[in-house]
């Protein structure tokens, strides 16, 4: 069966060149708080875009990362704040009111969206990519990173540089990644393991979150992404044979704590894979470590639809053409 969400992940690649070479971006005050928000996916791209801010500014700045609907009913967003909205479709409830909250408080808002919004009430309006037909969201999450690494890159200043040139590298590591073959074995290897562990440190940690989240809407299995180290102390004691696990390679040192995790999944029994740009069971193409998310993620989108060509799932509707979950999903709607 061939979904959607294949030619979503087929269209990363050029989809990403293109935003490249024709966003323009704003250049936001260092001199004034940022705060990056969004939800689900939305809120990993902003996670990532933090990183790479205090990253490239080494501490200088630190900027919050506050999901949409916590910001909606706090009080954090002051007079002269930078509010960066990321949301892929442009009409979620918690975002919209983010952005209204926003301007009445006299901050100034830039909204990261796809180009299917027809009107967005932000100071600036950053278009990614057209609408999505996979509920399976793909395409929309690489090219608000790639916007967000433009809007980060200009806010750095010269620092800054390193990301912009990496980026550049993205559209043909992806495109190589794209031309491995697919992941069928790897993907026959985690049909049925329940629940999955998916773990990575720094920006890896982040990949893992959301292809936990890929995991769940497509093939309706139960998964939980977390940093490596988080993952060593407490969890092993849930770990067992019929689980599965996906660990990413780090692209530096991190004191052999990811061989340690894999040892112990070994010793426990656990069906696991590694993911890295070398020999791993899931490939990517070698990359600038600043963009690794971009690129990282590409093999395990590509494993999560060959699950749900052999579950039988449908990722673009992500379990809402059937009941109770038709219903119940309904409900939760914003």
């Amino acid at each position: 069966m061939h979904f959607a969400l294949d030619d979503q992940i087929a269209s990363q690649s050029q989809a990403v060149h293109n935003l490249l070479a024709r966003v323009q971006v704003p250049t936001l005050d260092r001199q004034r708080p940022v705060i990056f928000t969004g939800i689900g996916t939305s809120l990993h791209a902003c996670r990532v875009a933090a990183y790479w801010t205090t990253e490239l500014s080494r501490g200088v700045l630190r900027p919050a990362v506050v999901s949409a609907h916590e910001l909606t009913f706090s009080n954090l967003i002051q007079t002269g704040d930078q509010v960066v909205v990321v949301s892929h479709r442009g009409n979620k409830r918690f975002p919209g009111e983010v952005l209204t909250k926003a301007h009445s408080a006299g901050a100034t808002t830039i909204a990261i969206s796809g180009e299917e919004t027809k009107q967005i009430p932000a100071d600036v309006v950053i278009r990614t990519c057209p609408g999505e037909r996979s509920g399976t969201h793909t395409v929309s999450y690489v090219t608000a990173l790639a916007a967000l690494g433009q809007l980060v890159a200009r806010l750095i200043g010269p620092s800054g540089e390193v990301l912009t040139s990496a980026l550049d590298s993205v559209p043909a590591a992806i495109a190589d990644t794209l031309a491995l073959s697919a992941p069928v074995a790897q993907a026959e290897r985690l049909v049925g393991r329940e629940p999955i562990l998916v773990t990575g440190t720094g920006l890896d940690a982040v990949t893992a979150q959301e292809a936990a989240l890929k995991i769940k809407e497509a093939t309706y299995q139960w998964a939980e992404g977390m940093q490596i180290e988080q993952a060593l102390h407490g969890p092993p004691a849930a770990l067992r044979a019929g689980m599965g696990a996906v660990t990413i390679t780090p692209a530096g040192d991190d004191g052999e704590r990811t061989q340690t995790l894999r040892t112990v999944l070994k010793d426990l029994q656990v069906e696991a894979l590694t993911c890295g740009n070398q020999n791993e069971d899931l490939r990517f193409a070698p990359v600038h470590p600043l963009v690794r998310p971009l690129v990282a993620i590409v093999p395990l989108q590509r494993m999560v639809a060959e699950m749900a060509r052999i579950r039988g799932t449908n990722p673009d509707v992500i379990h809402r053409d059937v009941e109770p979950w038709n219903t119940a999903m309904g409900r939760i709607a914003l």
